[in-house]
């Protein structure tokens, strides 16, 4: 007797002959689940618009293996590593490359309607798919992203202070560590509770100071026991937090056909607009992560800071698209040649020098 979900997923009758599906859309959730599947010739085969959390995985176990699309959400590297292990071929996607397949557009918005875009949007050809994390990159990825939060509420609270104080008439200065050291200072003078909620901010700073600084240690121990993250160290700009931020996210870059695609996913590439044959460049897309941006834009304002005091090929190539282009295009011109070499030492397993003139 066959299972209840092989009865009306696995095959659709037509003309005497089993159509096996090739495709299907998952729309992730927490509890409920939308399923859409269709045959090599586009029939849908599966309309699942309500599955169980408990129900998806036997639902799908139950299929023979096919591709799987789904979108990078929160659980989404999970359940893509539960699907490959049993002989699927999952996929994640980016909502907002889903979104334009959406029969309806906006003013059809629903969970079944997200699984049929899915569906859609995962047999297209130029579709750029998100790498499926291990469970160990993203526990590094985790670490990152703790640290991220510490230094977030650390600036909140900064900028908590400098407001509280400047209801009393005490400017405080844009730096951090000024801050600090002249709230102290006014400590005795604030009337009130002022005094005491001054003082439990401060008391918090520190206490994120501590725990940014604990996670400080934690990233480097992680990239110096790493290859690909030692490896990575090589280029200029890019440190022990970098290192072990892209070495998390891309693991060994081979989802990228080349340095100029990863750096496009990076977000470090001009938008481009034509007409008429003419073809516009606009400023860059910031697709893809923004905490891996950041960090190629930051590590890059270091080394065009030091270029002058540097005689090296790259440093005088950084002063002079400086000198021809200004210091922020020259800033995303060195992040971008950085996330080639970076793409090439990772799926290449070359050394700096040889990844520096692929990266030319």
């Amino acid at each position: 007797m066959m299972g209840r979900y092989e009865v009306s997923i696995c095959v659709f009758i037509r003309k005497g002959k089993s159509m096996a599906i090739v495709a299907v859309g998952v729309d992730l959730a927490k509890n409920v689940f939308a399923v859409h599947g269709t045959d090599e010739t586009g029939k849908v085969v599966l309309l699942k618009p309500k599955v169980k959390r408990a129900d998806l995985m036997p639902l799908l176990r139950s299929l023979p293996p096919c591709l799987i699309g789904m979108e990078a959400c929160s659980g989404a590297h999970h359940w893509a590593r539960e699907l490959i292990k049993h002989g699927h071929d999952a996929r994640l996607m980016a909502a907002k490359l889903v979104a334009p397949y959406r029969d309806g557009g906006k003013l059809k918005k629903n969970d079944a309607a997200d699984a049929a875009a899915i569906c859609e949007a995962v047999q297209r050809k130029t579709m750029r798919f998100v790498p499926v994390k291990t469970e160990d990159q993203q526990g590094r990825l985790s670490v990152h992203r703790a640290r991220q939060g510490f230094v977030e509420h650390r600036t909140a609270t900064i900028n908590r202070i400098r407001g509280l104080l400047s209801e009393v008439g005490i400017v405080m200065p844009l730096k951090a560590e000024t801050v600090r050291q002249k709230a102290h200072e006014h400590l005795e003078d604030l009337p009130g509770y002022l005094n005491q909620v001054i003082n439990d901010q401060l008391d918090e700073l520190a206490r994120l100071d501590e725990r940014v600084a604990a996670y400080d240690v934690m990233i480097k121990e992680m990239a110096r026991s790493n290859e690909r993250c030692k490896r990575l160290m090589q280029i200029g700009g890019i440190a022990e937090v970098t290192s072990s931020a892209i070495e998390a996210t891309v693991g060994n870059a081979h989802d990228f056909k080349n340095g100029r695609q990863f750096s496009a996913w990076l977000g470090l590439v001009p938008r481009q607009k034509g007409s008429g044959g003419k073809v516009y460049l606009g400023r860059i897309t910031k697709a893809g992560d923004p905490y891996l941006r950041t960090l190629l834009i930051l590590g890059a304002r270091a080394v065009l800071n030091a270029a002058e005091k540097k005689t090296d090929r790259l440093s005088k190539w950084a002063l002079e698209v400086k000198a021809r282009r200004g210091y922020g295009k020259a800033l995303v011109a060195i992040a971008a040649k950085n996330a080639r070499m970076a793409w090439a030492m990772l799926s290449k397993e070359l050394d700096y020098r040889a990844a520096e003139h692929l990266a030319a």
